[in-house]
Formats: structure tokens, C-alpha cells, sequence
């Protein structure tokens, strides 16, 4: 009976490892996600960290059709995304929408015209974020960006410009460097 249980203790702790995927500040994210049928890859995952202190803000997991540690190839493909923020302190709307604006200000600064109302529409959509709860960016090619704050789906922005737009804040100039790095499948 004693070996029975150790071997459904060993089985169970190996099925919940694997099912956790991986782990950043204490928060875990699956190896895989579907989008609309599509299979999806855990790339990688990176810690936001903000001022001279490196307070930590959220983590972000990124998640594509194929993995790379290249951010201009992801960024190139086009391909379906999913990049999830987790939030590990409590950030306020408008400092949210500050750091959108200052993440497409340096990352697509040529498309800012076109990209201008689809991005006052994205801070519209931002509400204060509590430790624990996650904004889902999940990008469909053709569709746009859906945006799903705090569980909850706020509406789809249109553009495949938009798309990349958004996810080069973190693949192209991003807030920090360890965020990048830890998209990208580095440490």
C-alpha cells in the first residue's frame, strides 16, 4: 500500500511539473496555449521593471507558432501571438496607458498617425491592475489585437500594423532589457 502511494506521489508531482510549464517571480504559465484551434509555444518569459529601484510590475509571457530567440523574426512572421501580463503589484490605469504611449512613442514612431485612435482606444480599455490579474493580448493575423483585461474581453483593434506595433514594445526598444531577454527564451 506505501508503494502504491509513493508511486501516485512521484506520478502526480511529475504530471504537475510538466503541466506547469514555466516559472517567473512565483508565476508559473503552461508550455503551450490555443488560439481559435491554432497551437501555440511559450517563447519565453520576461519580468517589467520599472524606475532605478527595478520595481517589479508584471510578468509577461509570450506565446507563438514558432519559437525563436530572434525578436526581429518574430516580429517579421506576422504569425499569431499570445502575450499575457501578469501583474506581481498594483499599477493604476493611467500609468498603464503612460507606458503604452511611451512604448509605441519609441518602437513605431513612423505609424504613430495610423496607429494614433486604435491606440487611445487601448488606454481606454485599461483599468487599475491588481496583483494577480493578467491583461491578455492576443493577436490574430487578418483580425487584430483582442484585449481581454482582468478576464474580461474588451473588443478587438483591427490591423495587422497594430499588431506588430504592439508586441515590438517588448520585442524591439522595450521598458527594460531583462524583459526582452526573458521573451526571447534567455534568462
Amino acid at each position: 500500500m506505501k508503494r502504491q502511494l509513493v508511486v501516485i506521489a512521484i506520478a502526480a508531482a511529475l504530471g504537475s511539473g510538466a503541466a506547469l510549464g514555466k516559472e517567473c517571480k512565483g508565476v508559473s504559465f503552461p508550455d503551450q496555449a490555443t488560439v481559435e484551434g491554432t497551437a501555440l509555444t511559450l517563447n519565453g518569459l520576461g519580468l517589467r521593471q520599472a524606475t532605478a529601484f527595478k520595481v517589479n510590475v508584471y510578468v509577461g509571457a509570450l506565446y507563438v507558432t514558432k519559437t525563436s530567440g530572434d525578436g526581429n523574426a518574430i516580429l517579421a512572421s506576422g504569425g499569431p501571438y499570445e502575450m499575457i501580463l501578469q501583474f506581481v503589484r498594483d499599477v493604476g490605469a493611467s500609468d498603464l496607458a503612460k507606458g503604452w504611449d511611451e512604448g509605441f512613442e519609441k518602437n513605431a514612431k513612423a505609424q504613430l498617425p495610423a496607429l494614433k485612435e486604435r491606440i487611445a482606444t487601448l488606454n481606454g480599455w485599461m483599468a487599475d491592475m491588481k496583483s494577480g490579474q493578467r491583461i491578455v493580448y492576443t493577436f490574430k493575423p487578418g483580425a487584430g489585437v483582442q484585449v481581454s483585461v482582468s478576464g474580461a474581453v474588451k473588443g478587438t483593434i483591427k490591423g495587422d500594423d497594430f499588431g506588430k506595433a504592439l508586441l515590438s514594445i517588448w520585442l524591439g526598444d522595450p521598458p527594460n532589457a531583462e524583459i526582452k531577454a526573458g521573451l526571447l527564451g534567455g534568462a
